[in-house]
């Protein structure tokens, strides 16, 4: 199935060569210059490791030879370029004649690589009516590790997922992920779970959308309830603050009325001494006069 086959192989060119590794890239659909050109749409510039000499690109027509001449082909470039990536794009192409040759081809050229310690990328179109566990070529049970790259229908669109079948002797994902096409390359999908399934495409940005309004809904109410609560305790401090002014003014109150008690208390003990002072006074002189 037809669904970004050649973009995931100009990838894994453009990262091997990122990384300092020769890669040796065979195109049996389109040119050179016509790989390049579509790669770049998608923000994979081939030229720089061509021009570097890290990337070799060949691009043969199938018809242009028999097996034998593309397996003698592959194993000459192998020989000279010494690559540690080899990629062809795609072996399906190769189908021109008998399946049973053709499966010893393959059988041979990946005894080849794997013997020069080559690590091999191979891309394949299946029909979407065979079973995954199976490719044309018959050579599954020799790959190592299997992506399965699909369109996907749902919603009245088609979206790209990939996933991996097998990976032999490594663990690896069991997840379905989508991946979309842009001007930065292949950008994978972080899952995303609505109602107990995995959405994809327009699905996944309509629940998206509808989860993000039911948050700012959320978010809104939580700030309604936060303010009317701010709101109360504000009335709340005010009702104590006026409570604490009157208890104080009445305090005030009392603490001078019970000053003036005190002071009338004190001038009525002065005024009596006075009074027995007098008194005293007037009774003396009067024993002086008798």
């Amino acid at each position: 199935m037809r669904s970004g086959k050649s973009s995931m192989a100009a990838h894994f060119a453009d990262q091997t060569c990122a990384s300092g590794k020769r890669c040796l890239y065979v195109l049996f659909e389109e040119s050179p210059a016509q790989a390049i050109r579509n790669m770049r749409s998608i923000g994979i510039n081939l030229t720089r490791h061509v021009r570097s000499g890290l990337l070799q690109l060949e691009a043969w027509r199938p018809t242009q030879s028999g097996l034998e001449m593309h397996l003698l082909r592959i194993h000459k470039l192998a020989e000279r370029y010494k690559p540690e990536v080899v990629i062809i794009d795609p072996v399906t192409n190769l189908m021109l004649g008998n399946t049973n040759e053709v499966h010893a081809m393959l059988m041979r050229l990946i005894d080849f690589l794997k013997t020069k310690q080559i690590t091999a990328f191979f891309t394949a179109l299946t029909q979407g009516s065979k079973a995954l566990e199976h490719t044309d070529l018959r050579i599954s049970s020799l790959i190592d590790t299997w992506l399965l790259v699909r369109d996907m229908e749902l919603n009245g669109e088609r979206n790209r997922c990939i996933y991996v079948l097998k990976s032999r002797g490594m663990a690896h994902s069991n997840q379905v992920r989508e991946f979309v096409m842009t001007n930065k390359g292949i950008r994978l999908i972080p899952i995303y779970l609505g109602a107990g399934t995995v959405l994809t495409g327009s699905a996944r940005l309509n629940q998206e959308a509808r989860e993000r309004a039911e948050e700012t809904a959320r978010q809104q109410e939580a700030k309604e309830k936060r303010k009317a609560l701010e709101g109360k305790r504000k009335a709340l401090e005010a009702r104590v603050a006026a409570l604490q002014a009157e208890y104080a003014e009445e305090e005030k109150l009392i603490m001078q009325s019970a000053e003036r008690e005190q002071q009338r208390e004190r001038v009525l003990a002065r005024d009596i001494a006075d009074m027995t002072r007098l008194r005293g006074s007037k009774q003396v002189r009067k024993g002086q006069g008798a």
